[in-house]
C-alpha cells in the first residue's frame, strides 16, 4: 500500500544526485545536474522523466527556483529508475494507516462534493520490457513521452524498446516504433531545456551508434549517425542546439546544430569535469571550461571555445597542476584543489578574477572539502578537519569565497550508492537564512535549526500530542524532535523531507521524537511556523508532495504492498481526505506531476503484478476545488524565532490561504505581505575570519589571529577598515543606527618598516628546469608596500630593482640557462628599515617533507647538533645542503647530521636543503646563540593534547602564547623569554630565560645570578598554576613545570621529616649524577652533557633508533632534576631532539631541561 523502495525489483536511478546538499569527491558542486547513462542492474525497472523535475528537484535540494547558472537543466537529469514490485508473496491488503484527524474525510463545510477523476492505459504488448523512461513536458503541455526497453542482462545490452507519445495529458498513448524505425533499438530519451519541444534520443551503441532528433515533441524524428558512444550530455544553458557530449573514451564532443554534426573539443577529459559558460561572467557564450587529466592524480584546467579548441586558444588559468576531479564551476565561483607534501589546499575564483587561496581557520587542516551551495553570492562548505573521522563541519564565507568562518561543528555524514558525501544539511524554501542540519552530540544525532544563516543554532521542539491526541511528555534538551534530512534519490518519490518557496512556513518530514535520531518508530511531522512548532500527522511514513502551487497536500503510504487510496489535506495537514484512486491495488512505482501549472494533473506509475502491464494512471484533482482564491480567501502570519519578530534582520508578514477554503491559489499572488527592516544586534552578524563567537553572543580574536595587523598595501596618509570581529550575515537586511559597534573601523596607515618578507616561485616548486621561465613572487608580510623599493638578485649574475614592491605583485620572471644551486636574495627597504630573505633554487626534484631539527638556543663557542629528518624513505643516497646564517657557500654532507659551533652572539638563521635525484626540499630554524642561560621544563593539562595537530605552525603560535602568558604574570620582559614546543604527544616544552640585552657586559657574573633568580620565580609560580592561557572559547590551558624525580626515595609519609628528607633526596640525586658522569662518560641520551674535564673531546653523537627497535625508551623521569646539577658539571644541551632514521620520522622529541 504506496512507494516503497526496497526489495528484488526495489528502486533504482539513472542518475544519482547527491544528498540534500551534495557533493563529489574533491571539491563538488551543490547537486550534480548532468546526463548520466546508468549501468544496468538486475530487474525489471522504469525509468520516469519529466523537464520540469529538475526545477523540483533544485526546490527539495535547497537550490532555489532559478535555473541552474553553469550547467542547464536538462531532462535526462530528471530521470529515473524503478524498478516493478513483485506481487508474489503478498497476501491481501494491510489497513490504511492512522492520520490526524476524521479516519474517513475531513468534517469542514463542502460547497460541492470533492473528487478525482481517474484514467488507466496500460502498454500493451510491453509487458516483458524492464526499464521504461518518462517525459512529460510540463508548462502546460499535454505531450508525455515513454520509452520502454527490453534490458538482456545476460547480455548486458538491450534487445528491444517501445517509444510512446500521448497528446492528452496521459490519457491516451500511441506507438511510434513505425517512426523511428522498425528495427532501431533505442536506449535513452533527453530532452532540451530551453526548448522542450526539441527531443534527442540515442539508439543502442551495440546495434548502431546514432542519435535521433525531433523538433515537435516527438511527432517526427530525423536520424544521424555518430562515430562515438555517448556516454553523458550537457545542453548550453541559454542556447538550445548547443550541446556537449561526453564519450566512453573520455573524449568531450561539441555540436552547434542539436547534434547534426560533431566535433572534437577535447581528449583526456575527467568525467562531470566540464561545464558551459556561465552567461553574464564569461566573455564568450561558447566558452568551455574543462578539466583535463595529464598523470596520475595531476590535471590542469583549461577554458577554450567549444568549436576552437585548439592548442593555440586554449587558456590554462591556474598557474601549475590540480588535482584529478576537483574542478568546479557554479555560479560566480570556480574551484580547484592542490595537494602537495601530503596537504590539500583549496583555490577559489571569485567572478572570473584570479584564483585566491581559500583561508579556512589556520588550524581548521582540512582532509577533505565538499561545496554545499553558492546561493546568494557566498559559499556554504562541508570540511573534515585533521581530527575528524565520520563527521564534518560546516563552514561559511565571505561573499568572494575566500575566508571562512565555523558554523556548526560534528555534522552527520554518510556515503552514498557511488561513494559520493550526503551531508545532513537542508535549506528551507521560502524563508531566508533557516536552516536544518544533524549534528553528532556525545554520540548521539540530534537535529538543529537556524533562523540566521548558521549563527545560532536551537534542538527541534517536539508536538504536544501525538497523531492520537495523546500527550508526549517531551522536553528539550532531554529530548526533542528529530528529523531525517537525506533526499529521495528519486525525484518521483518525495522523500523523508520537503518544503517549497511557494507556502514559506510549511514543512513536512519524517522523524521521530526522543534523545536522538532513530530509524524506528518514524512518523511524519508537519510545521506551519516555521519549525516554532510541530504536529505529527501519520504514524507511518508517508511520500507527501505539495499541490497546487503548495495551496494542497498529497500523501501517499510509504510501504512495499500495493494500495488504492490516497490522501489529500487543504489545511495544512489539520485534516485529510482519503480517495480511491484504483479499484484494484496498484504498485506504485512512481508519481509525475507538475505543482506549478494549472492542470491539476498527476500521473501515477504502476503495475498490478509484476507480469502485468505498464499501468499509466490519470489523476486529474481540479475536482476538489470549488473557484479561484480571491482576496478574502487569504490570512496573515508573522514570522518568527521563538516569539522573536525580527529574523535575519526583519519582520516579515506572509500570506496564505486560510485553512479549509477550496479554491485555487494563483502561481502570481504575493507571498511576503509586508517586510520591516530591524535595528542590528550581534546575532545579525556574523564573527569575521580570525574571530571566534564566545557564549555571550561576543566574537574574540583566535589564539592565532592579530586582530591589529595591516595590510601591506595600507601606505602612509591613507587608511583603512579595520575589523572589529564582526562581518554582517550576507542577505541580512537588518538596518544600522548611527555608528554601528560592529562595522569596521577606519584607522590611519602608520608608516613601517618592511618586515617579514618572502620569496617563493610561482608555484612554490624550489626546483625548475633548464632554459624555462621560473617565476618569484615576492611576499612582505607588513610594511609600506607603495613605498617600499623591492631588490631581486637571481644568483646568476644578474639582479633587478623595483622602486616600488607593489608593481611585483604580479611576480617577476627569469630564466636559468645552466644547471646548478642558485642563492636567490630579496632585499626590501624603505626610509624606516630594511628586510631581506633567501631562496636556493636547485634543478632537481622536490622531497615531499624535511624537517629541521635544532635547538631554540645554543651557546657561543660550543658544537650544537643539527639533523634533518626526511620524510619518506629514500632508496637513493640524499645530499644534504646546509646554509648558516650569511654563508655564501653550504656544507654539503651525506648524513642528516652535523656539529656547528657558532661564533657570535645573536640569532642566527640555518637552512637544510634535502636533494635525491631531482627532488628537493627545505626547512629552517633560527637559533639564538648566547654566552649563557637557564632553561625549564614545561607540560600543560591534557586538553592541550586534543587540540594539538602536530605541526609546526601550531607549536610556534602556542609557544608564542607562551611566552606571553609567562612574561604577563612574571613581569619580565619578553624579549627574555623564548618557549620552544617539541612534536608528539603529550605536549611539552622548554622556557629559555636569556640573559637581558641591555645588561652591561661587564655585569656578566651579576646576569647570570638574575637568570637564576628569574628561574626561581618561574618555578614558584608554575608550581602555584598561576600561568594559564585561552586557547578557544571556554577553554583554558595552564602550565606546569615538568617533574623529572624518578621516583620518591624515602617514604614520603608525614612522620618524617621534611628536612631530613630533603637531605637524603639531595645526597642521593648528587650520587646518582657523579655515579653517571663518572662511570659511563658519555652524553645521557636526548641531552646533551658535558664535564670540563670532557671539553677538549670531540661530541659524540647518540643516534636514536627505529620505532621498529625493541629498545626500551628513556623518559625525562627517568634523570634527576636539573637543580642537582651544578654549574660545571652540566652545561648546554646542544644534542637533536629528533632521530636520524631516514626511514620514518621520530614523533615524540624529549625537552631539553639543560640550565647553562
Amino acid at each position: 500500500m504506496g512507494l516503497r523502495s526496497c526489495g528484488t525489483f526495489s528502486l533504482w536511478l539513472a542518475l544519482l544526485l547527491h544528498a540534500k546538499f551534495g557533493a563529489r569527491a574533491g571539491v563538488g558542486p551543490a547537486a550534480d545536474r548532468r546526463f548520466h547513462r546508468p549501468e544496468p542492474r538486475f530487474g525489471v525497472s522504469l525509468q520516469v522523466s519529466d523537464v520540469n523535475s529538475e526545477q523540483k528537484w533544485r526546490e527539495k535540494a535547497g537550490l532555489g527556483n532559478e535555473p541552474p547558472k553553469t550547467e542547464p537543466k536538462d531532462a535526462f537529469s530528471d530521470t529515473r529508475h524503478v524498478r516493478k514490485r513483485s506481487a508474489q508473496g503478498v497476501s491481501g491488503s494491510r489497513a490504511e494507516s492512522r492520520r490526524a484527524g476524521d479516519e474517513a474525510k475531513g468534517s469542514y463545510p463542502r460547497q460541492s462534493d470533492p473528487h478525482l477523476d481517474t484514467s488507466t492505459f496500460a502498454l500493451s504488448g510491453d509487458s516483458a520490457h524492464n526499464q521504461a523512461m518518462v517525459h512529460w513536458s510540463g508548462h502546460n503541455s499535454s505531450v508525455i513521452l515513454i520509452l520502454t526497453k527490453l534490458y538482456d542482462f545476460n547480455l548486458g545490452a538491450v534487445t528491444e524498446s517501445s517509444l510512446w507519445r500521448s497528446s492528452d495529458y496521459g490519457s491516451t498513448y500511441t506507438k511510434l516504433n513505425d517512426k523511428v524505425g522498425s528495427r532501431t533499438v533505442l536506449s535513452y530519451l533527453y530532452v532540451c531545456p530551453t526548448n522542450k519541444r526539441k527531443i534527442m534520443m540515442l539508439s543502442d551503441p551495440e546495434v548502431e551508434s546514432a542519435v535521433l532528433i525531433s523538433s515537435d515533441e516527438g511527432a517526427s524524428f530525423d536520424k544521424h549517425l555518430i562515430s562515438f558512444n555517448v556516454l553523458s550530455l550537457l545542453f548550453h544553458p541559454a542556447q538550445e542546439n548547443w550541446i556537449l557530449a561526453y564519450s566512453h573514451d573520455s573524449k568531450l564532443y561539441s555540436s552547434m546544430d542539436f547534434g547534426k554534426k560533431w566535433q572534437l573539443v577535447h581528449e583526456n577529459v575527467m568525467p562531470g569535469r566540464f561545464y558551459w559558460a556561465v552567461m553574464g561572467l564569461d566573455r564568450e557564450p561558447d566558452a568551455v571550461h574543462i578539466e583535463t587529466r595529464v598523470a596520475k592524480g595531476r590535471a590542469q584546467y583549461v577554458k577554450c571555445r567549444a568549436q576552437r579548441c585548439t592548442e593555440a586558444n586554449r587558456q590554462y588559468l591556474f598557474p601549475g597542476y590540480v588535482d584529478t576531479n576537483s574542478l568546479v564551476v557554479q555560479d560566480e565561483y570556480v574551484f580547484t584543489q592542490v595537494t602537495k607534501s601530503g596537504r590539500a589546499s583549496y583555490f577559489v575564483s571569485y567572478m572570473r578574477e584570479p584564483f585566491k587561496r581559500m583561508q579556512l581557520p589556520k588550524y581548521c587542516l582540512p582532509k577533505d572539502m565538499h561545496i554545499i551551495s553558492t546561493d546568494e553570492k557566498q559559499v556554504f562548505a562541508a570540511v573534515q578537519e585533521w581530527n575528524q573521522n565520520r563527521t564534518y563541519s560546516l563552514y561559511i564565507s565571505d561573499s568572494p569565497g575566500v575566508y571562512f568562518t565555523l558554523s556548526l561543528e560534528n555534522l552527520r555524514t554518510s556515503r552514498g550508492p557511488t561513494g559520493n558525501l550526503l551531508v545532513d544539511f537542508y535549506k528551507v524554501e521560502g524563508i531566508n537564512g533557516m536552516y536544518l542540519a544533524n549534528k553528532l552530540v556525545d554520540g548521539r544525532v540530534k537535529t538543529f535549526i537556524t533562523y540566521n544563516k548558521g549563527q545560532t543554532w536551537a534542538l527541534l521542539p517536539a508536538p504536544a500530542t501525538d497523531v492520537a491526541g495523546n500527550d508526549i511528555r517531551c522536553v528539550t534538551p532531554f529530548c526533542s524532535l528529530h528529523l531525517h534530512l537525506e533526499m529521495s534519490e528519486n525525484p518521483y518519490t518525495s522523500g523523508p523531507i520537503t518544503s517549497k518557496k511557494s507556502v514559506p512556513g510549511i514543512i513536512v518530514a519524517t522523524g521521530n521524537i526522543g534523545t536522538e535520531l532513530s530509524s524506528a518508530n518514524l512518523g511524519m511531522f508537519i510545521t506551519s511556523d516555521a519549525g516554532n512548532s510541530w504536529r505529527q500527522i501519520f504514524d507511518e511514513e508517508h511520500n507527501i508532495w505539495f499541490l497546487d502551487n503548495g495551496g494542497a497536500l498529497l500523501a501517499v503510504l510509504h510501504a512495499p504492498t500495493p494500495i488504492r487510496h490516497l490522501w489529500i489535506s487543504l489545511d495544512e495537514g489539520k485534516k485529510w481526505d482519503r480517495h480511491t484512486f484504483s479499484l484494484a491495488p496498484l504498485y506504485v512505482d512512481g508519481v509525475l506531476m507538475e505543482s506549478e501549472s494549472d492542470n491539476h494533473i498527476i500521473t501515477f506509475f504502476g503495475h498490478f503484478s509484476h507480469r502485468s502491464e505498464w499501468q499509466l494512471m490519470k489523476i486529474d484533482y481540479k475536482g476538489l476545488f470549488s473557484q479561484r482564491c480571491m482576496d478574502g480567501d487569504y490570512q496573515t502570519w508573522s514570522l518568527h524565532n521563538k516569539g522573536e519578530l525580527c529574523v535575519m534582520g526583519e519582520k516579515q508578514i506572509f500570506m496564505k490561504r486560510r485553512p479549509g477554503n477550496r479554491c485555487m491559489l494563483s502561481q502570481d499572488y504575493s507571498r511576503i505581505y509586508s517586510s520591516e527592516p530591524c535595528q542590528c544586534t550581534a546575532y545579525d552578524f556574523e564573527c569575521d575570519y580570525g574571530w571566534e563567537r564566545r557564549r555571550d553572543g561576543k566574537c574574540s580574536p583566535a589564539f592565532w589571529s592579530d586582530p591589529n595587523d595591516v595590510g601591506k598595501s595600507c601606505s602612509a596618509g591613507h587608511s583603512f577598515l579595520n575589523s572589529t570581529g564582526y562581518r554582517k550575515v550576507l542577505s541580512n537586511n537588518c538596518k544600522e543606527i548611527g555608528r554601528s559597534a560592529y562595522s569596521p573601523r577606519r584607522q590611519g596607515c602608520r608608516p613601517r618598516p618592511p618586515r617579514g618578507l618572502r620569496l617563493t616561485t610561482g608555484g612554490g616548486e624550489l626546483s625548475a628546469r633548464v632554459g624555462s621561465n621560473v617565476t618569484f613572487v615576492v611576499h612582505l608580510q607588513d610594511g609600506d608596500s607603495p613605498r617600499t623599493s623591492v631588490q631581486l638578485d637571481f644568483g646568476d649574475g644578474i639582479r633587478i630593482t623595483y622602486s616600488n614592491l607593489s608593481r611585483a605583485d604580479d611576480g617577476i620572471q627569469h630564466v636559468y640557462r645552466a644547471t646548478g644551486i642558485y642563492r636567490v636574495m630579496a632585499a626590501a627597504e624603505n626610509i624606516l628599515g630594511s628586510d631581506s630573505t633567501v631562496l636556493y633554487l636547485h634543478i632537481t626534484s622536490p622531497v615531499e617533507r624535511v624537517y629541521l631539527s635544532a635547538p631554540l638556543v645554543a651557546v657561543r663557542g660550543k658544537e650544537t647538533n643539527l639533523t634533518a629528518v626526511v620524510w619518506p624513505s629514500q632508496v637513493r643516497t640524499l645530499t644534504f645542503f646546509w646554509w648558516i646564517t650569511n654563508s655564501s657557500e653550504p656544507i654539503v654532507t651525506l648524513d642528516g647530521s652535523i656539529s656547528y659551533t657558532f661564533q657570535k652572539e645573536g640569532t642566527n638563521k640555518v637552512t637544510v636543503q634535502v636533494a635525491s635525484g631531482s627532488t628537493v626540499m627545505q626547512d629552517s630554524r633560527d637559533i639564538t646563540v648566547k654566552e649563557f642561560f637557564r632553561s625549564l621544563p614545561l607540560s600543560f593539562s591534557p586538553t592541550l593534547d586534543e587540540h594539538n595537530p602536530d605541526i609546526p605552525e601550531w607549536r610556534e603560535d602556542i609557544g608564542r602564547v607562551v611566552q606571553t602568558a609567562l612574561s604577563q604574570v612574571s613581569g619580565v620582559p619578553a624579549r627574555q623569554l623564548m618557549v620552544s614546543l617539541y612534536p608528539g604527544l603529550p605536549t611539552t616544552a622548554e622556557l629559555f630565560i636569556l640573559p637581558d640585552v641591555l645588561a652591561p657586559k661587564e655585569h656578566i657574573r651579576q646576569t647570570q645570578e638574575e637568570l637564576q633568580t628569574i628561574s626561581d620565580v618561574f618555578v614558584s609560580l608554575l608550581n602555584q598554576d598561576l600561568v594559564h592561557f585561552e586557547l578557544k572559547v571556554d577553554t583554558r590551558v595552564t602550565v606546569y613545570i615538568t617533574q623529572q624525580t624518578l621516583a620518591p626515595l624515602v617514604d614520603s609519609s608525614t612522620l618524617h621529616s621534611g628536612s631530613a628528607m630533603l637531605v637524603l633526596i639531595s645526597v642521593v640525586f648528587v650520587g646518582l649524577v657523579a655515579f653517571f658522569i663518572y662511570k659511563f662518560k658519555r652524553k645521557i641520551p636526548w641531552i646533551h652533557v658535558e664535564t670540563e674535564d670532557s671539553r677538549e673531546k670531540e661530541s659524540e653523537v647518540i643516534s636514536t633508533v627505529s620505532q621498529n627497535d625493541n629498545m626500551s625508551k628513556v623518559n625525562l623521569a627517568d634523570f634527576p632534576s636539573g637543580k642537582n646539577f651544578t654549574e660545571k658539571e652540566l652545561e648546554a644541551r646542544k644534542g637533536g631532539t629528533m632521530a636520524r632514521n631516514m626511514d620514518r620520522i621520530v614523533t615524540r622529541e624529549y625537552p631539553n631541561c639543560t640550565n647553562v
